[in-house]
């Protein structure tokens, strides 16, 4: 690849005060005319203004000093690399306020960045396209000539000129709307001035929505705009906004800045929302819920999505990041906040047990690899800030904010909160500034703590041995780093500064000790406790690492899996772990397996869950052996008694977490081949498709998935029909993310055909080609085949984008033979993707790793699932 030139932020010579900004978009040639007259200020004389501009044309440009004649920009020299302009002026500007003026054109793109279209189907299914933003994190250049950048903050005065049967929305409430003098077809509206705020948080709506709208208990405006139709399925979103806005002001003692918020659904959206400040923008599966067919899954969804991004309403639009280095703050606090949120909402989701499986487990498997990143990453260049928006940055992000929570106490985190909240509101922070007003707050020294879990990429394996003296229990701990190849052995072995609680079987709920692990070896003794008791660490799963306990102490836990007196989260910890150390080649594969079959009474939905996503890596794992079916025999096994407890259909007084149960165990049971839940979903399948008998949403995806597997071509044309006629977003997605479980070869490729058509939205198709790749070998076979030779198409649609990075894990992760890992290591170094480059490491040590585990577990497995056959004599 080209070596870039290093990349230099913008000068500070010129700064913007106040943006005053008119666009007038044409909705049918796709194109945009602009004027921004900005009120700067010149810092010191220059005869030169640099600004962030990409696709923009510009027409001209002037600069008057306040009580100043007007001098015209004489030339405008776009550097195209860095997506820049250069303004420049034939005297120098000298210093003092003046006025940037500049008319320019623009085009309407279809990349779902800057100012783009998106398209929508009228109730009568006329095709019609709105205008719409997304400028997060380096666009809002492709809008306007501007200073792109978080800690250049201004205010902004937005007039929009538009149809007049059109709706137009802005950050800021509209104050004026007035028939446009030189058409009469158009209006001209007008929106409130905003606060000082960071240009990727503009935004601006044009298109044909209905709305549903409530205030909050403190008095703001919430609004949730929908397709037109379809304002009833807004009203769980707003039920939900109007909740939590009281919520994070109470919790961060700081009122919501704005007279009112916005959440609005795209059609067609990159991302799952974006937190413009007071107009969040969604897509339509994370607002939209139909009481009747939207499934359990995606109410909680909707939940923690509203939840996520109504937090960085304060934490990020507030107060904000200083450089995209610390984006993390930004999003792996508002992904842990989204759960205490959902808790308040929703008790009865048992959120924080699901966060275990669903964040700290995802990040801790990222992060144990070669090619992780710390979680603070020096960025420069757009397409190296895209990259950061992964696992790390959310996900283990939140995980050390739970941490850190966990370690300082409620009561402490929130003052420290609120310290750093009003101290620099409306202005740009970093890391460190949080550090320091928690560690105010707390007395504890969080900066040195956190800065070993957030400079420095990975986590430690703690390893544990207990004995007896006497009466007391006396315990050795040691830490090195995880390394998802095995123990870590290079000189120099980081370490972190661990915070450890210990728990017995005396109260597996509680911590009975509290310690800081600063060494790589620590000695603990805990007083009075009997040789019948257990010693487990990490009680809650909060700590950011991974435990490997000796074979006594692990035994000792296997009563409490079976009996359910561990926590459990707590449970599914100790599986997740052994799992891990398996892949990684620290105990056999077996041993885990012996610890599932202990999990044949867990009542719990996340355990569960996490158990069923394991037991899905290792069956696509052996999909590569002859002995697939026998997995998936352990698997009908594991899953039959939970199947038959629960049964197809819902009983009275179930909630939530049944439903969400029943979808997981039935669909887990179909796939494998289970005869009863076949025969059952074929015949409920076919009542649904005959209008007989509608499949309740929550039983939708485990049907559609099992007749899919075990089906034929007729099977495929029904689906296709289902998906036609879908009128919700969601149910399009539900069927488009499980037709790729289709078996037969030429059928793969009718789908694989299907995921580019016009049926299927492009932020869809991605999930599309991964449904095919991660359901079978041969699935996995023709999407590596598809992906490239659509490779051209694929890479313009999602150039830049985090969609490219997700199209490309999801097609290659699976493999699990070396030389693949070379071929997707050589199509990529023949056809680059920059913003991807971390990711195609990343699937290639993943692709080695498999093949290591499978060349090493493979035949002790397959003798382990035969064993289990042989009646005992």
């Amino acid at each position: 690849m080209p070596e870039r030139r290093p990349f230099v932020r913008l000068p500070t010579d010129v700064y913007p005060v106040n943006y005053g900004l008119c666009l007038k978009p044409d909705l049918i040639d796709f194109t945009f005319e602009g004027k921004l007259e900005a009120a700067v200020e010149v810092t010191q004389g220059t005869n030169q203004i640099v600004m962030n501009c990409a696709d923009i044309d510009i027409i001209t440009a002037s600069f008057a000093p306040d009580g100043g004649e007007e001098i015209n920009a004489t030339g405008f020299n776009y550097q195209n690399e860095d997506e820049k302009v250069t303004l420049s002026f034939p005297s120098a500007l000298q210093k003092g306020s003046g006025t940037l003026k500049i008319d320019f054109v623009g085009e309407l793109n279809d990349k779902m960045k800057g100012f783009y279209r998106s398209k929508y189907a009228t109730p009568s299914g006329e095709i019609r396209h709105a205008a719409v933003t997304q400028f997060e994190a380096t666009d809002a250049r492709r809008a306007f000539p501007c200073w792109d950048e978080p800690a250049i903050k201004a205010t902004f005065d937005i007039t929009l000129i538009i149809p007049k049967d059109r709706v137009a929305l802005s950050n800021m409430n509209v104050i004026d709307r007035k028939p446009y003098p030189e058409d009469d077809s158009l209006v001209e509206v007008k929106f409130a001035t905003t606060p000082i705020m960071s240009t990727y948080l503009v935004a601006f709506v044009i298109g044909e929505y209905d709305f549903v709208e409530s205030q909050s208990s403190d008095g703001v405006t919430v609004r949730v705009y929908t397709p037109l139709g379809k304002a009833e399925q807004g009203k769980f979103a707003l039920e939900v906004a109007t909740k939590t806005l009281p919520f994070y002001k109470d919790y961060f003692n700081v009122p919501y800045p704005l007279p009112k918020i916005d959440l609005i659904a795209i059609a067609d959206f990159a991302a799952g929302a974006m937190e413009n400040w007071g107009l969040v923008t969604y897509r339509e599966t994370a607002l939209l819920i139909d009481p009747r067919n939207s499934c359990a899954s995606s109410r909680q969804w909707v939940a923690l999505v509203v939840g996520h991004e109504l937090a960085h309403q304060w934490f990020g639009n507030l107060v904000t990041m200083e450089w995209w280095t610390h984006l993390w703050l930004n999003e792996g606090f508002a992904s842990w906040i989204e759960y205490l949120c959902v808790d308040h909402c929703f008790p009865e989701y048992d959120i924080w047990t699901q966060f275990v499986s669903a964040d700290y487990t995802r990040a801790l498997d990222l992060d144990a690899l070669d090619n992780s990143h710390p979680i603070e990453v020096n960025v420069g260049h757009p397409s190296e800030v895209d990259e950061i928006f992964d696992a790390i940055s959310y996900s283990k992000g939140a995980s050390v904010i739970r941490m850190l929570h966990n370690y300082i106490g409620d009561e402490d985190f929130r003052k420290g909160m609120n310290t750093y909240l009003l101290k620099f509101q409306h202005k740009n922070a970093s890391t460190e500034d949080l550090w320091d007003c928690l560690e105010q707050a707390s007395g504890k020294p969080i900066a040195a703590v956190m800065s070993s879990w957030t400079k420095q990429m990975g986590f430690p394996i703690i390893v544990v041995d207990q004995e007896q003296q006497g009466d007391d229990r006396a315990l050795k701990i040691s830490q090195k780093k995880f390394c998802a190849s095995g123990p870590h052995n290079g000189e120099e072995c980081p370490t972190w500064m661990v915070p450890i609680s210990i728990c017995t079987s005396e109260d597996p709920s509680c911590s009975k000790m509290n310690v800081l692990m600063e060494h790589p070896e620590i000695n603990i003794t805990i007083p009075s406790l009997s040789p019948n008791k257990w010693v487990k660490l990490n009680p809650g799963t909060v700590g950011f690492y991974r435990i490997q306990y000796s074979s006594a102490m692990l035994d000792s836990f296997l009563p409490g899996i079976r009996d359910l007196t561990l926590l459990p989260v707590d449970r599914l910890g100790l599986q997740n772990d052994l799992f891990s150390l398996s892949r990684a080649g620290m105990i056999s594969t077996i041993e885990v397996l012996k610890v599932m079959e202990a999990f044949v009474n867990e009542p719990n939905y996340t355990v569960w869950s996490d158990l069923s996503c394991n037991l899905g890596v290792l069956s696509s794992l052996l999909s590569h052996t002859d002995f697939h079916d026998d997995i998936q025999e352990f698997i009908i096994d594991l899953f039959t008694p939970i199947g038959l407890k629960l049964g197809w259909d819902s009983k009275p007084g179930e909630g939530h977490l049944d439903a969400l149960l029943r979808g997981l165990v039935l669909g887990k049971l179909g796939k494998a081949g289970h005869k009863a839940t076949l025969e059952e979903a074929r015949r409920r399948f076919k009542e649904h498709v005959e209008g007989k008998q509608i499949l309740s949403a929550d039983l939708r995806s485990p049907v559609y998935l099992t007749v899919l597997k075990h089906g034929d071509s007729s099977v495929l044309d029904t689906m296709l029909k289902l998906h036609k006629q879908a009128d919700m977003q969601e149910e399009k997605n539900r069927i488009e993310r499980v037709l790729g479980a289709i078996s037969a070869p030429e059928l793969i490729q009718r789908v694989l055909n299907f995921a580019l058509s016009d049926e299927v939205r492009p932020q869809d198709t991605v999930s599309v080609i991964g449904g095919v790749a991660g359901s079978s070998k041969q699935g996995r076979k023709a999407a590596w085949k598809f992906v490239k030779d659509n490779w051209e198409e694929l890479h313009n649609r999602y150039q830049g984008g985090f969609l490219i990075s997700r199209l490309i894990k999801l097609t290659v992760d699976g493999f699990a033979i070396d030389k693949m890992a070379t071929e997707v290591k050589s199509f990529f170094e023949s056809h680059p993707a920059p913003a991807a480059e971390r990711t195609v490491q990343q699937c290639c040590e993943n692709i080695l790793l498999n093949a290591a585990w499978l060349k090493r577990d493979a035949d002790d497995i397959h003798q382990y699932l035969l064993q289990r056959k042989v009646p005992p004599v």
